[in-house]
Parts: C-alpha cells; sequence; structure tokens
C-alpha cells in the first residue's frame, strides 16, 4: 500500500510538473509573437514572390508595428473563407490581410481605426466589350468566396442579371480562368487590380464604374480590447514617425494611409 501512495505521488507530481511547462511555453508564445492570418495570394498585401517569401504592404505594415510593440510576428497562411472562425479559435492573434470594415463583420471581431481605402472593381479582358456595369448582364463573373467582392455584388442591382457568379478560393484562380476564357470578368479588390495592370496591363482592362466604396482594417478577436488598443497606439505612432508613408510609398508609389 505505501509502494501504491508513492507511485501516486510521484506520478502527480510528475504530471504537474508537465502542466506547468506546458503552461509556460504556451504563456511564452502569446506574450512575444503575434501570430496574423493571412491569404498569401493577395498581392500586393500580402503574398509569395519569386523566392517563396511572403512579402507586401500588410506584411512591411505588420512587421513595423510589431516592432513598436516589443514583440516578434508570424504570418500563417490560412483558408480565407474561414478567416473569423481562426480568429475566434484562438488559432491566430489578428486578421491583417485586406481585411475589409464591414457592419457583418464589425459583429464577429473588433476592428483598429481603417488605414487605407479601396473599392471593389470589375476586371476584364482588354478586347472585351464589357465597358460598364450593366454590360455584365448575361455574363459569367468570378469573384473570391466569402469577401468583401461577394458583399458588394450582393448589394448591386446587377448581380439579379448575372447569369453566373462562380467562386474561387483566391483571386489568382479567378483571373486564371478570366485569362483562359471561361469568366467574363473578375470583382476584385481595386488594390489588388491596380497590381496585376502592372504587371499585365495588355491583358486586363478595369471598368471605371466600380461597385462600392469601403475601407481596410486589422481584425482583432471579441473581449481583447488590450491587444487591440496595444495595436492602434502602434499603428498611429508609425503615422506620427512617417514609418507608415514610406512603407506605402514602397508598395503603391505614394502615400495612401489613412491618418
Amino acid at each position: 500500500m505505501k509502494r501504491l501512495i508513492g507511485m501516486i505521488f510521484i506520478l502527480a507530481a510528475f504530471f504537474t510538473l508537465l502542466t506547468g511547462c506546458s503552461s509556460e511555453k504556451t504563456t511564452d508564445k502569446k506574450d512575444d509573437t503575434l501570430i496574423i492570418g493571412i491569404d498569401d495570394k493577395f498581392a500586393p498585401m500580402g503574398f509569395r514572390d519569386e523566392n517563396n517569401q511572403i512579402v507586401g504592404f500588410d506584411i512591411d505594415y505588420a512587421k513595423a508595428a510589431a516592432e513598436k510593440m516589443g514583440m516578434k510576428v508570424k504570418f500563417q497562411p490560412i483558408d480565407w473563407k474561414t478567416k473569423e472562425a481562426e480568429l475566434s479559435s484562438g488559432r491566430i492573434d489578428l486578421i491583417w490581410n485586406g481585411y475589409t470594415i464591414t457592419d457583418e463583420r464589425k459583429k464577429k471581431v473588433l476592428f483598429t481605426k481603417p488605414y487605407l481605402k479601396n473599392a471593389q472593381v470589375v476586371v476584364t479582358l482588354n478586347d472585351s466589350n464589357i465597358e460598364k456595369l450593366d454590360d455584365l448582364k448575361g455574363k459569367v463573373v468570378g469573384l473570391q468566396s466569402l469577401s468583401s467582392a461577394a458583399d458588394a455584388l450582393d448589394e448591386a442591382p446587377i448581380k439579379e442579371k448575372i447569369k453566373t457568379v462562380t467562386e474561387f478560393a483566391d483571386n489568382i484562380q479567378a483571373l486564371t480562368d478570366l485569362k483562359s476564357g471561361r469568366l467574363d470578368a473578375v470583382i476584385i479588390d481595386e488594390v489588388v487590380a491596380n497590381y496585376y495592370m502592372t504587371k499585365e496591363k495588355e491583358t486586363f482592362k478595369v471598368l471605371d464604374e466600380s461597385l462600392a466604396p469601403e475601407e481596410y482594417g486589422v481584425g482583432v478577436k471579441k473581449g481583447n480590447e488590450e491587444l487591440l488598443n496595444k495595436l492602434q497606439k502602434a499603428l498611429d505612432e508609425l503615422n506620427e514617425d512617417g514609418t507608415a508613408a514610406e512603407i506605402s510609398k514602397k508598395w503603391f508609389g505614394k502615400d495612401k494611409v489613412l491618418k
């Protein structure tokens, strides 16, 4: 019996030690590192370059903010359709990759102040006869699934006249199908469209009419006002010391960051 009791005490002490080590490891990771959920095919906000390195405006902006906060940063590519679920589960700390502020999303996450203006635009092939939104009548249109492009189209009168709306996991797939002729047009973020126009201006054109103006913000888990306030303070400091403007000029050629 004494031997059995002794073994129980030893096992209890062992599991207590394991629990303590596990807890310490988790706390260190949470305290020191911001895990940021991104769509790694969302140029020029966050994407992989020719060396498979994650780069972009939001990437540089997040790194600069993390440095202000005295933290490390890790970029975690996620399925954009599950971004809010990833945040609420705690698998990521922030959604930061051209994340549009909407009333519906405000019910699910906390947002920083807007930092960049955007709009949803229509991209077609250069030789297309589509010149305005009404020309989408009877056409096959593509967009990223569960994106603000889908929200903007849902609010547009032309939605009911479009023949088919095809959803894709990311914008690259949608633009690839447009180029191959499987789509007539793609609804996409203006900042993304402008980036591809610099790369393939002989292939694509952007309609003058846009669907909806919008603004980007960083998403923080509901209830974590402490992180939100700390992050917002860092972003404000990046505006004040000119760092945000320099990052913007690097990626957009001018200062587009909202003050």
